[in-house]
Order: C-alpha cells, then structure tokens, then sequence
C-alpha cells in the first residue's frame, strides 16, 4: 500500500480518537457532577518545611544560640473566599487597612503562591488564630523557628538573622522569598553551616481549611535536614563577666588562648542585648540602636583603629634586637624625653640611663626613639629600612585583616612609604621625622583584636595561630580550616622574645602595671599603654598574659578617654585574668569600683 493510500486511514483515525475523548469530557462535566463536588471541596497546598537552624554553644557546652518555635500566617491568593474581615483582623491583631494592604501585596506576588501575611507569630498567640482558621480559607499557618539568645551576652560576636533581600536572592538561588539569613556576626559567617536545608510538604486541604492528609502518600515530599550545631571558643561566663567589667566606659576587651588562637572573649561597650533584634520587634530595635549617639552596634573590639601607645614598645624592642641597633645592654639617657632640633617628645621623672628591662617596666619613650631612629637611619636608607620594618609589622599581624571568622574586620593602618612621600617627598623624610611611632602614636592605627593577638604571639615567644571563634563543628569535629591550626611564625631570634617577656614581668611587679598583680603564685606579664587623643582626655592600654612559664589567656584592654593604662585597663585586664584561671576574685574593691565607674 501506497504512503498516499494510507492517508484516508490515519485521518478516520484521528477523528476517532477525538471523538472518544470529547465524549469523556461532556460526559464527565455534564452528566457526572462528582467531580465537580471533589474540586469544590478539595485542593492541593505546598507547605515548606523550614530547618531547624544549627544551635551554636560555647566551649563548656553552654547554649549562646537556640531555637523557639513561631508561625508565620500564609495566604494563598488562589484560594481567598468572602469572609468576616472584621473578625480576622481582630483575632490576627491588624488593621483593616493593613488587611487589604497586604492581600494587594500578596496578589501582585503570586496568585497562585503563598506569602507571608504576619510573620513571627508566637507559639501561644498562634494556638488561638489556628482555632478559627476554618472560617478563612487560602490561610494557614506554616511552622519556623526563631533564634534567641539565653545568655544575653556577645551581641557583637552572634550576630543576628533577618529576612533575606532581594538582592541577597538574586545572587544566592538558594534563598526564597521569606527565608532567613545570618546578618551579621557569626550567623553570617557560617550561613551555610547553620541554616541547614529546606523540605516540602504536598498535602490536601478540603473546603473548611482543614488537612485531609498528604498528596499522593507523601510522594513529592521532601524532608528538612536541621543545620549544624557548632561549639565557638568563647567563655560565657567570662564574656560577661568582661562586659560587665566594662559598663559605664567605653572600650573593649578581647581575651586569647594563646597557644591554640581560641578567642576567649569579645566584649564591647556600649553594647545591646541580643534578643532585641529578633522576632516582629527587629526592624524598630534595629533602628533605634542605629540612631543611638553611644553606637552600640559598632563592633569596637573588631572595627575600631586606635593607636597601640606604649604597648607597641615592645615590637620596636624585639626589631631592634634582631636588627643589632640594640642590645640587652645597651642604654640611653633621658633627660624629661627625647630632644631633637625643633622638636621634643617629652617623658615622665625616672631614673637615667635606661636599658632594655628598665625601658619596658618604666616605659621610658626616650629609649624607645633612640631604637627607632637606629633603625631608621642605620646605613642612610630610610626608606629601604622602613619598609622592613613595616614587613615585620605585617608578620605581627598588623596592618592587614588577620582572618578572624567575624565579617567586617578591620585591617588597621601601617602607612606605606608612599603614605609619607605624599606629606614630605621622596627621599625628604627620616627617621626624626616619623619619630612618633618609636611610642605607638602617630599615624599607625591597630584595633583591640590585633593588639590581643601581638601580646599572645609575645606569650608564645614568637608565633601566633590565627584568633577565631570556632572551635569545632557537631558533625565534623575534626575538621578547622587550616588558617585556625597552623603556625604565623615571626622570624626573631628566641633569645629576644625572653628578655622582653622578663621586662613585661617587671612591669607587673615593679612598673607601671603594679595594679596588674594579683597573685604571688601566677605570675603575670603586662605592659601599659596611654594613646594621645586630640579630641580629649587620653585613652587607657594595658595588654597582659598568664602565667608567664605556661601562657593560658592573653588579653587587650582598650578604655576610650579616661587617662592612664594603668588606672582602668590594667585592673581590667588582671581582674579578668584573674577570673579565668582562678575562677573567682579576691579583690572586691577593685572588681566594684570596675563595675560601678560611670566613665561615658
């Protein structure tokens, strides 16, 4: 047969099969009404099944981060019928405008998708809504958690959670309208960790809103996998005990263990109780701590640029040991400071000559610009000479992000050379002409976290680890990115780091640190520091660490506009030395007069 015989054949076959179907459909739509009834009464909803996100402990296995359950209302356009509008704002606690806001909102997102209507509805508040929910069909209520905070403490380091962006969508597919996200701190930095992944469930709701079970036994059905749990190196109990330490004044503390880089404790003040920017409440709180003149959203420990004062004497001591312009022995006199032609940096009455453990327990700034200008001007190149000794600043960690696992950290300020050609002009400035930085002031800016790590890289005679907050993760305890477990090593000899940790001891027992001391049996190494403010009174350095044989804490202490080191940061830092290792405090006065200074 013919291709053009079996034309006929096909065509009648068509038809057929057309016929067939169009009598089903009249039959089905004319003659049965059963699935008419089904349809009316029936319909399908996709809810998604939100993860648990990852609970997040301190190193004792205190919670810091948990979970609450709360509902979010959806409404689904598609499936709106005429109801008592009246009614329903009172039980869901809107208005009408804002009713009928919202229903314009969700209709122009999606007719046939659900939205969120109220978010964030508490378990207790959301059993009443759900009584009456059969008289409101295409709404429901679909099931979340919300983060809380049970120690109220480390704000700065947690972070918070909020609904994610637009733009946050647009460049992660992950995320869905109405999802949530780490905002800051360590929500943000390990989003990925604790947000786990989402599930879906298909199920059928008949005409009174009500479940009448899954859709197709669950076929389509994905299940959540809850987010990681993860254990950070903070103390809780140390945390708070620095940030109350800390009230009344305004500064930070950041404490390390210096052999393993865990930061112990991050605290700020001013600060803000974490459970404020959770929940329905978060967008006004967060406004009206952004408004707030003390900025206590501003994380100062991590973000601020101080100058280090008379601690960075210390570093200026060691490069000038391994560089040979000085030596253990080597001494200079001080007169009242340090003169030079058309120029003086002045110093307190002290004995004279100085040497190295002298210059460091009396904190003498003549000696110290005399090690600076020899390094400097030693062989005529200023310019050759400071950048090595800006490379071994940059080996301390300073001037650039350390790699701490927070966002937004503060790289601090080491001027190139390039910085000073500027101001003066190649080859136009020497060492009398930056002579400032021989004391920690001038142009060189270091943020509290950097500072902690210089005093735990002197502890630990020469290295650091870089400081971070996790300390493992539930699922893989073993598994530190590299960056928190290797060694940042500072190439100068062994020798040095001794002399100058002995000179910090001294400061403890006979200097400027006396204040320091606590303890005959724990011997602690300390080293004050007063940063020049052009804005007002000085600010307040001590950095210290303990015991000198086994260090087990470091710790910086940076209190704005109140003097002296050793007036405020030097009983802060000892009282929380004092508070880690012993677990208690035995000088009271000291710790109330700390707790009740009212310093801002």
């Amino acid at each position: 047969m013919s291709n053009y015989s079996r034309r006929p054949v096909l065509l009648v076959l068509f038809v057929l099969i057309g016929f067939i179907f169009l009598v089903r459909l009249f039959f089905l739509q004319v003659v049965d009404n059963s699935w008419k009834a089904q349809a009316a009464s029936m319909s399908e909803r996709r809810i998604i099944q939100y993860p648990a996100r990852g609970i997040v402990f301190d190193r004792n296995g205190e919670e810091l981060v948990t979970n609450i359950p709360v509902y979010d209302l959806m409404v689904l356009p598609r499936d709106l019928e005429p109801m008592d509008t009246a009614l329903f704002c009172d039980l869901v606690g809107v208005s009408k405008e804002d009713f009928i806001k919202r229903i314009k909102a969700a209709k122009a997102y999606s007719y046939r998708k659900a939205s969120i209507f109220e978010k964030q509805i508490p378990a207790g508040d959301y059993g009443k809504i759900a009584e009456q929910l059969y008289q409101f069909p295409g709404f429901y209520g679909q099931s979340r958690t919300l983060r809380t905070y049970p120690q109220r403490t480390a704000a700065h380091v947690l972070g918070y959670i909020g609904e994610v962006s637009g733009p946050q969508i647009e460049r992660n597919p992950y995320y869905k309208k109405g999802d949530y996200v780490g905002y800051n701190g360590i929500e943000k930095y390990y989003e990925e960790v604790l947000r786990g992944e989402r599930g879906v469930n298909y199920v059928v709701v008949d005409v009174h809103n009500n479940t009448q079970g899954s859709y197709k036994d669950g076929l389509y059905d994905t299940l959540p996998r809850a987010g990681e749990n993860i254990y950070l190196s903070l103390d809780a109990e140390l945390q708070q005990y620095t940030e109350k330490l800390l009230q009344g004044k305004r500064g930070a503390v950041v404490a390390i263990e210096p052999s393993t880089g865990e930061i112990l404790a991050l605290a700020n003040n001013p600060k803000y109780d974490p459970n404020l920017l959770i929940g329905r409440v978060r967008s006004k709180n967060y406004n009206k701590l952004l408004r707030d003149t003390l900025k206590p959203l501003f994380n100062r420990a991590l973000m601020s640029r101080y100058p280090p004062g008379s601690t960075f004497k210390l570093i200026n001591g060691l490069i000038g040991l391994q560089e040979g312009v000085i030596d253990p022995n080597t001494s200079f006199r001080c007169r009242g400071g340090y003169f030079y032609p058309g120029g003086k940096v002045g110093c307190h009455d002290h004995s004279s000559p100085v040497r190295l453990n002298y210059s460091i327990t009396t904190s003498c700034n003549a000696y110290y610009c005399n090690v600076f200008k020899n390094l400097m001007d030693n062989g005529g190149d200023t310019e050759a000479n400071y950048k090595k000794w800006r490379t071994y600043l940059s080996d301390f960690g300073l001037g650039k992000s350390l790699g701490i696992d927070l966002p937004s950290e503060n790289s601090g300020f080491i001027p190139e050379t390039t910085y000073y050609d500027k101001f003066y002009g190649r080859n136009r400035w020497k060492g009398l002409t930056i002579i400032s930085l021989a004391i920690g002031q001038g142009e060189i800016g270091i943020s509290p976290v950097q500072m902690a790590n210089m005093c735990a890289t002197i502890a630990n005679r020469g290295y650091y680890i870089t400081p971070h907050f996790i300390k493992k993760f539930e699922n893989n305890p073993d598994s530190l990115p590299e960056i928190y477990t290797q060694k940042n090593k500072i190439d100068i000899d062994s020798t040095y780091w001794e002399l100058v940790v002995d000179g910090m001891e001294n400061v403890v027992l006979n200097g400027t640190g006396r204040r320091a001391h606590f303890s005959d049996s724990i011997s602690v190494c300390g080293k004050t520091g007063t940063a020049q403010n052009p804005h007002g009174k000085d600010h307040s350095i001590f950095i210290a660490f303990a015991p000198k044989g086994n260090p087990k804490i470091a710790v910086a202490v940076y209190v704005e506009n109140v003097g002296f080191g050793s007036t405020w940061a030097a009983p802060i830092a000892s009282l929380t030395i004092e508070k880690y290792l012993t677990r208690k405090i035995t000088r009271k006065t000291l710790e109330d007069r700390m707790f009740n200074a009212d310093l801002l």
